[in-house]
């Protein structure tokens, strides 16, 4: 059965009113035709035998005569014209279901390559369309969508080549710099300002090694480049996160909250749920107040997973919270930002949901987060 889709009923719609507009025309047309009628000449009034008399009863049948053709000629028009509604009302009801059927026809190509379409993501660019057929309207639409794809899969594997280069060519002079400061400071008796600007030289090292961090993470989420996929518990994964970061957690008094449980349980890369969560407790614990107060909690039906964030803190406007999500998004601070953050946490957290098919959201409630897939 064909799906209640626009251009489906667009089409029944279209091809129902033009094949009821040509039997009403052709209706109209029969009923005209068949409404003259021939009126025959009067008969003569001299040569009839039989006097007057004769003559004038003549007349009056067949004046009875005509008159009787004339009732019946108007019975047979009225019920010509009962069939003819019967029939366009038949007429109209095939029209439709005629209509319904070749646009299902019609269409059904078109349906197939949304469908293909729709199964194809970041993970799988390699799959084509291929369909086969008559060159025609369809099949050139489909050729077109599958050299989209071939050109989208250029361009991801081009940009996921030049991740890894720069992963690896930007570490190395990174690695350089650190070699030689550790020489600088080696060496004897080394000058107090050499200390002092070996040490803000570290400082702003590890924020370019943790910015660079950021960004092959980010990539890697935004192109969906895992593939160790496996049963995880973003309970267990929160309780370890809270664990590393209980030093600081202590430092700002913070109480801590936590609900888990054991359904919790979602399927995805280890590396990127793992980096999520300590991203949102991260952010939970830098962007909080002294003696402030944190609740996560875990859940799930079976089917997915939910992690809540729940923080103290300045109650923020939907506006702000809503541009927490974008790279480089820092609220009270400049772009630059301070303390080492990279200003890519949060944005790295909706990359790795979008990239499990979950949902991020960002609520100005008590400052919360949560993602669920």
């Amino acid at each position: 059965m064909l799906r209640g889709g626009t251009v489906a009923r667009r089409f029944t719609i279209l091809y129902a009113t033009g094949f009821l507009g040509s039997g009403i025309v052709l209706l109209a047309l029969t009923h005209l035709v068949s409404g003259v009628r021939l009126s025959a000449p009067a008969p003569p009034s001299t040569g009839v035998p039989g006097g007057p008399s004769d003559l004038a009863a003549a007349r009056q049948e067949i004046r009875d005569l005509q008159t009787q053709l004339a009732d019946l000629h108007g019975q047979q028009q009225d019920r010509w014209v009962v069939a003819s509604l019967v029939a366009l009302v038949v007429t109209a009801g095939l029209s439709l279901l005629l209509g319904r059927v070749l646009a299902g026809r019609v269409l059904r190509p078109l349906r197939l390559i949304t469908a293909a379409t729709r199964r194809i993501s970041a993970e799988n660019l390699h799959e084509r369309l291929a369909v086969t057929g008559p060159a025609d309207e369809v099949k050139e639409l489909a050729d077109t969508v599958d050299g989209l794809l071939e050109r989208l899969e250029s361009s991801f594997v081009a940009q996921r080549r030049f991740v890894g280069n720069a992963s690896h060519e930007l570490r190395t002079p990174l690695a350089t710099m650190r070699a030689s400061l550790d020489v600088a400071v080696a060496k004897p008796e080394p000058a107090a300002q050499t200390l002092a600007l070996a040490g803000r030289l570290r400082t702003e090292l590890d924020r370019v090694d943790h910015l660079l961090d950021g960004f092959l993470l980010l990539a890697r989420a935004e192109h969906g480049a895992f593939a160790d996929r496996t049963l995880l518990s973003l309970g267990e994964l929160a309780r370890e996160a809270l664990g590393a970061r209980a030093p600081d957690i202590a430092a700002k008094a913070l109480a801590l909250r936590t609900e888990v449980r054991s359904a919790a349980w979602t399927r995805g890369g280890a590396a990127l749920l793992s980096r999520l969560v300590q991203n949102l407790v991260d952010n939970a614990i830098v962007h909080n107040e002294e003696s402030g107060w944190i609740r996560v909690t875990a859940d799930g039906d079976g089917s997915g997973a939910r992690l809540v964030v729940e923080t103290g803190g300045r109650v923020l406007d939907q506006g702000e919270v809503d541009r927490l999500g974008r790279p480089f998004e820092r609220l009270g601070t400049a772009r630059t930002g301070s303390e080492g953050s990279s200003g890519l946490g949060l944005s790295i957290v909706a990359a790795i949901v979008a990239a499990h098919g979950g949902r991020l959201v960002l609520r100005p409630v008590r400052r919360a987060a949560c993602a669920s897939r």
